[in-house]
């Protein structure tokens, strides 16, 4: 649900729920006819106009969407650039690097490059470039002079 409106995602949600209960309903409905343990009489809900009401509202939704969110997206060159040369490149780290550059760069990369901040089709060079740049940032922090409390 990654990249989906928060309205996408509720009705990927109640698509998902009314397949659930579709598959369900044959044993479900067995077991309402003839009572339940406890229960005297069985009794059926009608679920039918909440369907058609799921229906409408994804009518109404592809209706209105724009044109160019129903298109895939497109893979940004960034993204393309998957060797470890590159990411180094992209990342230009040096020898006066501070913890703290060190973890602004960080910040910086991932929020381009998190894959979960990116379309499903989009992840999986998202991932190889955040493991290069995590390697290469953890290798510079490793490299800088520590403090050991002796002056």
């Amino acid at each position: 649900m990654f990249g989906m409106s928060v309205f996408q995602s509720v009705l990927e949600r109640l698509k998902a729920e009314q397949q659930d209960a579709a598959c369900d309903e044959d044993a479900g409905e067995q077991a309402f006819r003839h009572g339940m343990a406890g229960f005297s009489h069985g009794f059926i809900v009608d679920t039918s106009p909440a369907i058609t009401a799921l229906d409408a509202v994804q009518r109404a939704y592809h209706e209105l969407a724009p044109a160019e969110s129903m298109q895939q997206p497109v893979m940004p060159d960034h993204l393309k650039r998957t060797s470890l040369a590159e990411v180094a490149a992209e990342l230009a780290l040096d020898e006066q690097e501070t913890a703290i550059s060190l973890a602004a760069k960080r910040r910086r990369f991932a929020a381009a490059n998190h894959p979960d901040r990116l379309p499903a089709d989009f992840r999986a060079n998202a991932t190889v470039r955040m493991k290069l740049a995590n390697m290469l940032i953890d290798e510079a922090s490793r490299r800088l002079p520590r403090d050991n409390g002796s002056a």
